[in-house]
Parts: structure tokens; sequence; C-alpha cells
């Protein structure tokens, strides 16, 4: 808060130097050189896919559990959506993406839901593809201290809205070590400049946050531990990965029951804990009924559900929310 009243008092509220110390904080954070801040997630992935010199009607590949805002930005752009499946982790399936191959897709989209990386972004790599790696959801999350969220993306993007890990009260970034991609990236933000450009009382809240960031995630990390703790009591499925060399992030908590998942919802409503359908926004909530197209990915977007996290929740939260998870069928 001190951070935006002293960009207020400095009377310079709009797309500044606090939006470019935040981007440079940013993409050094995550192992890239520079990009774009913009106060909007969607023309952010619009640029994105522009960067990559993309023609009408070319195919780009994208599970089924990313957001269904990609398709209006595959709209915009005037490329078409090729849907593939998860696998066990709610990963982009790479065997799927391959199979796919046939249908020369130009670029892949690599969507990392709920705090959730590959253990290697090898594969993805041999498909031979650009990658746009969205980490909104991963900012942060590391596999045995050598793969990290934003390794794998040529161009890696991230929103900020007020419930990330970071947050700028809405906005968002693409940042790359390819000069040509940050070339094309400056050059489609410059086409509404100022009036997209991330404002300056917004990269302050993220500035604030990148600095304490490495003590935020070790306390979501843990806190995503204790409520792993208390799944293993119940008879939901953890989503994503339970492995000990997996440091999540702590985006959030989500788990596939196997009762009703309003049912679910409406348990943790009566012990005063809220929860929500965790993929009531992705693509494949429009292909429910598909099972046989996505085998791995139904489950989550049917049945997942998610808890709060958040790093000041009080003890007496925090049992709350645990004795609902482990009492979850």
């Amino acid at each position: 808060m001190d951070a935006v009243l002293q960009t207020m008092v400095d009377e310079k509220i709009g797309p500044g130097e606090r939006k470019k110390e935040f981007l440079r904080s940013y993409a050094q954070y995550i192992g890239k050189k520079d990009g774009i801040a913009l106060r909007s997630y969607l023309d952010v992935i619009v640029s994105s896919l522009k960067a990559l010199e993309l023609e009408e009607g070319d195919g780009v590949l994208i599970s089924v559990l990313s957001p269904r805002i990609y398709l209006e930005a595959f709209r915009r752009v005037g490329v078409k959506a090729i849907l593939i499946d998860t696998d066990e982790m709610g990963l982009p399936n790479i065997q799927d993406a391959e199979s796919k191959l046939g249908e020369n897709p130009k670029a892949i989209i690599y969507y990392e839901p709920v705090c959730q990386i590959p253990e290697s972004f090898d594969a993805v790599k041999e498909l031979g593809l650009p990658v746009i790696e969205d980490i909104s959801q991963s900012f942060g999350s590391v596999y045995a201290d050598t793969v990290k969220a934003g390794m794998g993306g040529d161009i890696v993007i991230s929103e900020f809205e007020e419930n990330g890990v970071i947050s700028t009260g809405g906005g968002a970034a693409a940042v790359s070590s390819d000069e040509k991609y940050i070339e094309n990236l400056k050059k489609e933000a410059a086409i509404g400049s100022p009036y997209v450009d991330l404002p300056d009382m917004n990269a302050a809240l993220g500035i604030v946050q990148l600095a304490k960031a490495d003590t935020l995630l070790m306390r979501r990390n843990e806190l995503y531990r204790l409520f792993m703790q208390a799944q293993m009591k119940s008879g939901s499925k953890l989503f994503g990965s339970s492995s000990p060399s997996f440091f999540a992030n702590g985006f959030g908590f989500s788990v596939i029951v196997n009762i009703k998942p309003d049912d679910a919802i409406e348990f943790a409503k009566k012990k005063e804990v809220s929860s929500r359908r965790t993929f009531s926004s992705s693509i494949g909530m429009r292909y429910q009924d598909k099972f046989d197209r996505f085998p791995n990915a139904i489950a989550p977007i049917t049945r997942a559900i998610s808890f709060p996290l958040y790093p000041f929740l009080s003890k007496s939260e925090i049992e709350v929310i645990k004795r609902v998870v482990s009492h979850l069928g």
C-alpha cells in the first residue's frame, strides 16, 4: 500500500518507470531478458501469438484445461485451436500433441494449471514448435531444484489478477530471451500505447511482491503440503504432482472428488470454507462428455474443486480447511 500511495503522490500513475522496473524484475526472476506488461491478459495473449508471426488459418496446439479466453485470442488473430488432452498431472499431453503434428500446427500453448510444471521440458522442445508457456498459475514452482516455471517457453506469459501469486490488481506480461520475439512483442504493444500499458500504480504492487516472492512462496508451499497431508486421509485425489521433489507455488489447492462437486462445495460452505470448481472457465467445459477424446482431462474438468491458499491464513482457518479436505469423498 505504501508503494501505491507513493506512486500516487508522485503524480505519475500512468505507465512509466515503475512499469519498466516491474517488468525488468519479473523477467529476471524467471530467467528471461525483456518483454511487455499490459493491462489485459487477453491483449498479452494476442500480442504473443502475433509475435510468433502466425498466419491466418494456422493451427495452435492447446490443452482443454487452458482458459477459454485463449479461444477469443485465437479468433482475434485468425488462428485455429488444435485441442489436446492433458497428462496425469494436468499438463499438456505431449504424446497427444505428437499425434496431432499431421495437422501441421505452428505453435503450442503450454498452460500450467494450479501450480503444476513438468519434470522436464525436453519432450516439449522436441516437438520442434515455438512454445508459449503460460505460468499464470505456476509462477515460482520448481522441480528438483532444476526445472523452474518459465524455463520452457520461447515466450512466457502470466496474468497478475487479484488471486495470483504475484498480483498487480490486474494486467499481464509476456517476456522472452529471443531478440526477435522481444522486438515483435514491443511492436505489438506500441500500437495501443500508452492506453494498453500496465499503469505504474499497478506495477508498484508487483514490485513489492516480487521483492518478497521467495518468502511468500515458501509459506504457500508449506500450506500446500499441510493440505496434502489432509487430502491423504480423504477419498479424494490430489490434482497434480505429489512428488516430494516438487515445490508447489501454492497458487491454490485442488482435489478431484468422487462425489458431486456441488455437494463437496456445499459441504465446505457449511464449515464456512469457500471452494469452487477448478476448471469452470476452461475450454474443456464444453467437452465434458468427450471422455474418448480427453480421457485424462475429463475427471478434473468435471470433478476438481479448489480451496483457498493464502500466505496469511490464520491457524484456525488452516485447521478448518484441513478438516474439510480430510473429510471429502
